[in-house]
């Protein structure tokens, strides 16, 4: 984890907003000597941090690496609880178990285990999640809401919205949402969302929630069997993402909808989910553990479960299924 004055020094440049900070206007504001930020301001640069010196100026971040770091992560963050206890590594199995291991240590709400790969990432029904090497986000964020149990799906749709307007704003393009966790740009597949819970009969201990992102993944950088159906958002967007601002804006909109969804319930998130849902209205099939289903999406309820309208008239409540728009 980042050293506590290396966050400050950070957070100090961030406030800056480009301009130089002197060794010693940086000294005063973390605590510390002007030799111990020197030697901060060294290992920045061995993060690949660029960093520009001026006699009697100070110094001033002029480049950033593209990494998902807690030093990048940190620069601009504008949340006040999501993201300031950052989990990071370059590479992990999958930051699902880590947040799961971290959960049970009492870390604060808010927390995030977030690498720049996953070697064995996963989504719903243990499917496996390709997570290759610095083109992605593989994330998973710790809350702790006091709420009962059967409310924890709900935070599946929240994170949904959170990450659909991060695109739009981030990436100028449009996401839309395929119930219950999936995001698609153009109709392929570019984020899936992972919600898992950690409870007593009564009360939630916590929730995590697992979001991956096809970022800056290239036509190559998908395999052959999924390159019909998933894609990236700069593939879709022609553009190269800087996946620290995504990351940032997501957090930045979770915490917003978050707060949203405690004080006010879930009715204001539900109308921006259907706002956003590629499926209401649609022809579907709905495939559960159990059976298949025909018929039309008609919305959600305000817990988040799916209505399928069946041919013979009957309104079907679908807790958890794979939806398949029928053409």
């Amino acid at each position: 984890m980042q050293s506590p004055i290396r966050k400050k020094i950070l957070e100090a440049f961030a406030k800056g907003e480009g301009k130089f900070l002197s060794g010693q206007e940086l000294a005063n504001q973390t605590g510390c000597s002007r030799t111990a930020v020197w030697k901060h301001i060294e290992e920045l640069r061995k993060e690949g941090y660029q960093l520009e010196a001026v006699r009697k100026k100070g110094y001033r971040i002029i480049q950033t690496p593209d990494k998902v770091s807690e030093s990048e992560l940190l620069i601009g963050l504008e949340t006040s609880m999501l993201g300031r206890n950052i989990h990071y590594q370059q590479s992990v199995d999958s930051t699902q178990k880590i947040a799961h291991i971290l959960a049970q240590e009492a870390v604060p709400e808010g927390t995030i285990v977030i690498a720049e790969e996953q070697t064995s990432g996963r989504g719903r029904m243990t499917r496996k999640w390709h997570s290759p090497k610095y083109t992605g986000v593989w994330m998973s964020i710790i809350l702790r809401p006091d709420l009962p149990p059967h409310k924890a799906p709900q935070f599946t749709l929240i994170s949904a919205v959170a990450v659909a307007q991060a695109i739009g704003e981030i990436a100028e393009v449009d996401a839309e949402i395929k119930w219950p966790n999936d995001l698609l740009i153009k109709g392929k597949k570019v984020t899936g969302i992972l919600t898992e819970l950690v409870a007593e009969a009564d009360k939630i201990n916590s929730v995590i929630i697992g979001i991956g992102i096809n970022v800056n993944l290239k036509k190559e950088d998908i395999p052959n069997d999924l390159e019909n159906i998933a894609t990236s958002i700069s593939l879709e967007s022609g553009q190269t993402i800087s996946r620290a601002m995504l990351v940032q804006r997501i957090l930045l909109k979770l915490e917003k909808y978050y707060k949203v969804y405690i004080d006010e319930g879930f009715y204001p998130i539900k109308l921006l989910w259907e706002s956003y849902a590629v499926s209401l209205g649609q022809d579907i099939i709905a495939r559960t553990i159990n059976e298949t289903i025909y018929g039309k999406a008609l919305g959600i309820t305000d817990e988040g479960i799916l209505l399928v309208k069946e041919e013979d008239g009957k309104i079907r409540e679908i807790y958890s299924a794979d939806i398949q728009i029928q053409s």
